[in-house]
């Protein structure tokens, strides 16, 4: 990933799925679509220790949720209508269900995906264009064209971060 045309100060910790306190001092946003295998690996491999981090108060995570048009992706458009913006901890929940699952809807019809996350994951449609535009408009202003793309300050990253890169970027170093 090229992180040089990234425009990092056109990142808000807006318009996202607000995980943590907003006193916490680290502020770290995530641009993720949940039908990526790059962004499962990201979310599984960092969900313990961001969990743990938030928990103490020391970063609240900003996940936003990245419709893009890649035929590939759009399987992950559909299930992020399913998060529920208004129940940060339900909605983190909801993540993780979809990542658990995403070998069995990843492949699926665009319809069949959205009767998946009804059916299997009892999830319900919410109507949440302003917050999937706002992300989008955002990612565009800022360059960002890749997910997973994570911003922690001036650090921007992907993935293969290593767990003691990530834990200096928590820690403010």
């Amino acid at each position: 990933m090229d992180i040089s045309i990234i425009d990092a100060t056109k990142v808000t910790t807006e318009n996202g799925l607000v995980i943590g306190k907003d006193s916490a001092p680290i502020k770290m946003v995530e641009f993720m679509n949940v039908r990526c295998p790059y962004c499962k690996k990201w979310f599984e491999d960092s969900f313990d220790l961001l969990n743990d981090y938030v928990n103490e108060g020391k970063v609240q995570r900003i996940i936003k949720l990245f419709d893009k048009e890649k035929e590939s992706l759009q399987r992950g458009n559909i299930m992020h209508h399913y998060i529920d913006y208004d129940l940060p901890e339900k909605g983190l929940l909801n993540l993780k269900q979809m990542y658990d699952t995403q070998n069995q809807w990843g492949n699926l019809s665009l319809e069949d995906v959205a009767a998946f996350a009804e059916n299997n994951l009892q999830l319900t449609k919410k109507e949440n264009p302003k917050i999937i535009d706002a992300v989008i408009a955002e990612a565009g202003a800022a360059n960002i064209k890749f997910v997973p793309t994570i911003v922690i300050g001036e650090h921007i990253f992907d993935e293969s971060v290593t767990k003691d890169e990530l834990i200096s970027y928590l820690e403010g170093k």
